[in-house]
C-alpha cells in the first residue's frame, strides 16, 4: 500500500481556506495524510468541509497562535490519537527528563507545551508526528529553551515512540541543516535558523537513525520551503529549507519519493511531501 503524506505550515488555516488554496491542494494531491502547522485557530473556530478526512487538532491555549493538526483520509485506520509528549515522558522517563519539562513550564514566553506544537497519530505501519518547533527569535532569546530543553525532549519522545513502531515526523523545524539548505549561509551563521546550536538538533536526529527524506533522495538539490516577506525574497528565491520529513532508518527502503512543492502559494512556506510504500 502506498501512503502520500503532505506537510505544510499554512501560517493561519483560516487564510488558506479563504483563499481556496488548501482545498486546491487536497483536490490535486489527494494526500492520505495532511499535516498542518501554525493553524492559529481552534477547531470550533474553523469551518472545514473536508468530508473525506478525519481531523485531529492540537491548538494553542493562546488565541491566534501556533497550533498543529493532522487530516487523515477516512480509509486510514487510526489506532491511537491521545499521544501527548509531556504525559508520555513524565510517565516513562527519568528524573532528569521531568526536570527539563519543569524548566519548559518556567519559560518567560510561556511553555511550548501549551502552544499546540505537536500532533501525533498512530497508524498501522508508523507513528505520524507533526511538529512546529519553537523559533529561537531574532534576538536569540529563545535559543536556550530550544537547544537545551525542547530539542532534547522532542528527541526523547520520538525514540520512545520508536520502541513500539517506526516513526515519521514532519514539520517546520525552524532551522536549515546545511549550507545547501539556505540561499545565504555565510550571512546567517549567527542568526536564528542557522546557529550552531539549532543545527545540532538536526544532527542529533540523524545520529539517532532518523533520515532526512529529501536529502536522502536529493543530496545535491537546492530547494527551499520558506521565504521572508521582505525584499521580494520568494520572487528572487532567497529562501530557507526549514520544513522536513524525517523517517526511522528501519523503513528507509519504503521511501519512494520526497518533494518540495514551491509552486504552491498561499503561505510564506510551501508544502512538502513524501510517498511511502509498504
Amino acid at each position: 500500500m502506498k501512503y502520500s503524506l503532505y506537510s505544510w505550515n499554512v501560517n493561519g488555516i483560516r487564510a488558506v481556506l479563504k483563499k481556496g488554496v488548501l482545498q486546491e491542494l487536497l483536490d490535486s494531491a489527494q494526500p492520505d495524510f495532511l499535516c498542518l502547522k501554525e493553524t492559529k485557530a481552534k477547531k470550533h473556530q474553523v469551518e472545514v468541509d473536508f468530508v473525506e478526512y478525519q481531523e485531529f487538532w492540537n491548538s494553542a491555549d493562546r488565541a491566534g497562535y501556533s497550533g498543529t493538526a493532522i487530516f487523515a483520509k477516512n480509509n486510514q485506520q487510526i489506532l491511537q490519537t491521545e499521544i501527548n509528549m509531556e504525559s508520555f515522558l513524565k510517565n516513562i522517563d527519568t528524573t532528569e527528563t521531568k526536570q527539563l519539562i519543569e524548566k519548559l513550564h518556567q519559560d518567560t514566553f510561556g511553555t511550548p507545551l501549551s502552544e499546540g506544537r505537536i500532533t501525533t497519530v498512530e497508524t498501522e505501519h508508523f507513528f505520524l508526528v507533526t511538529v512546529y518547533t519553537p523559533n529561537s527569535k531574532n534576538d536569540l532569546s529563545r535559543l536556550g529553551l530550544r537547544h537545551e530543553l525542547w530539542d532534547p525532549l522532542f528527541l526523547k519522545y520520538l525514540t520512545f515512540l520508536e520502541q513500539k513502531k517506526p516513526v515519521v515526523f514532519c514539520g517546520d523545524l525552524n532551522v536549515s541543516h546545511q549550507e545547501i539548505d539556505l540561499a545565504r549561509p555565510k550571512q546567517n551563521t549567527h542568526n536564528a535558523g542557522f546557529t550552531k546550536e539549532e543545527r545540532v538538533g538536526i544532527e542529533n536526529y540523524v545520529k539517532s537513525s532518523f533520515l532526512d527524506t529529501f536529502r536522502t533522495l536529493h543530496p545535491d538539490t537546492v530547494k527551499y520551503s520558506w521565504w521572508s516577506h521582505w525584499g521580494h525574497a520568494r520572487e528572487n528565491n532567497v529562501g530557507w529549507r526549514i520544513d522536513y520529513f524525517f523517517i526511522s532508518e528501519k523503513i528507509k527502503d519504503h521511501l519512494v519519493d520526497a518533494e518540495i512543492h514551491n509552486e504552491v502559494l498561499g503561505s510564506d512556506h510551501c508544502p512538502i511531501s513524501i510517498t511511502l510504500e509498504f
